[in-house]
């Protein structure tokens, strides 16, 4: 990945953390990661733990940001958050799976931010 790549991703995820602060989200943890990968996000929305995965572009393009968090990628992410509940010794906590789309040109605020709530489950 390049460097400007990389850049554009943490603005994106910087915006989106700040997105779900502002909506009085608790951010637990940014860029968790394990040997099964990385979650971008893991946040508490009241007594639900949210596992968020950010996609940014800086243009709307073809297809929304959301479509590249395909079936391969939900099952890594579905992986990580196993291993985090087990790292954390959570035990059956109320969990969803969330994906945030940032389109913009990684400087300033955001053209397009929108939050996906229940963007997959497990099992599905």
């Amino acid at each position: 990945m390049t460097k400007a790549r990389q850049d554009l991703g943490k603005w994106g995820e910087a915006a989106a953390v700040r997105h779900l602060e502002r909506e009085g989200w608790e951010i637990v943890e940014q860029n968790y990661t394990c040997p099964r990968g990385e979650i971008d996000i893991v946040a508490r929305q009241g007594e639900r733990l949210v596992f968020v995965e950010v996609k940014t572009k800086t243009a709307a393009g073809h297809l929304p940001p959301r479509y590249s968090v395909n079936r391969r990628k939900q099952g890594q992410i579905i992986r990580v958050a196993r291993w985090y509940l087990k790292e954390k010794k959570l035990s059956r906590p109320r969990c969803r799976f969330d994906v945030v789309e940032v389109i913009g040109s990684g400087a300033g605020l955001p053209e397009k931010l929108t939050h996906l709530p229940g963007a997959f489950r497990v099992g599905r």
